[in-house]
């Protein structure tokens, strides 16, 4: 292939790229995360 062939490919699947439908990014909240047991002496 060509050099001009290879260009105007990659400009073909820039050009594909930038117009695709872009889904909305959704956010969940997550539970926050529970904490360790501390350390409460038991073997003192």
């Amino acid at each position: 292939m060509s050099k001009s062939t290879v260009v105007f490919a990659l400009c073909l699947v820039a050009v594909v790229a930038a117009c695709a439908k872009k889904e909305e990014t959704v956010y969940v909240d997550q539970p926050p995360v529970t904490t360790e047991p501390v350390y409460t002496g038991k073997y003192k």
